[in-house]
């Protein structure tokens, strides 16, 4: 049987968030995955990532240890298991056909995608997803002053709402390293262990007991 993930939050020191945290609602059809059409899933993401240099993918959860899955979603050896969209740039084609499949990504190990993440609150997480439609440095529109803040926030939460109300989420942010919600829009983004070849890159993993989803930013400069 497949486990979610362990966390216990008074393992790590107090944190005060400074920002407001709207938690996503989740859209339930009575079954274990939550009802989420390709509207509610394709524009939203098209929307935050569509801009950027990003990769946004799910896949089936198969493993007791979802970074085996997380890996399988970075390699491309599965599809998302309702058909839905995937995000990722042409550009990285050439090395994903001569390098590896998971090309940007590192060679990794399930134990390292463990080890270099760190869990967040639902609400950080939607933060967090919203943040990556943003440019690493010198945002000209930063999601903490725009007029539509509040819906990038709920497009972020209509993506992570197909996970379900008690899925887990991870960072690779190492804003993340001793506080579980961070204000992930309060400045630029925020890498930790790096995962790419890239020189720094942000990652959300998303993880509930059917499906396990992947979404990253990239600075290639």
């Amino acid at each position: 049987m497949k486990t979610m993930l362990e966390y216990d939050s008074r393992l790590d020191p107090p944190c005060i968030s400074t920002h407001p945290c709207t938690p996503c609602t989740p859209l339930t059809d009575g079954s274990r995955r939550n009802a989420i059409d390709n509207t509610a899933w394709d524009a939203p993401l098209e929307r935050l990532l569509d801009d950027v240099y990003a990769f946004a993918r799910t896949g089936p959860r198969e493993h007791d240890d979802w970074g085996r899955d997380v890996l399988n979603i970075m390699d491309r050896s599965v599809t998302d298991p309702r058909g839905r969209q995937a995000l990722e740039r042409q550009i990285d084609r050439a090395g994903r056909e001569n390098i590896r499949p998971a090309y940007p990504f590192l060679p990794l190990t399930a134990e390292q995608v463990r080890r270099w993440t760190f869990p967040v609150t639902a609400g950080a997480a939607a933060e967090l997803l919203a943040s990556l439609t943003q440019e690493w440095f010198f945002e000209p529109r930063p999601v903490r002053a725009r007029a539509d803040r509040d819906d990038v926030l709920a497009d972020a939460c209509s993506v992570l709402s197909r996970f379900g109300a008690d899925a887990d989420f991870r960072t690779s942010s190492d804003l993340a390293r001793t506080c579980a919600s961070p204000d992930f829009l309060a400045g630029e983004l925020v890498g930790g262990h790096p995962f790419t070849d890239h020189v720094m890159d942000l990652g959300l993993l998303a993880v509930s007991t059917d499906e396990v989803g992947v979404f990253w930013s990239f600075n290639a400069n």
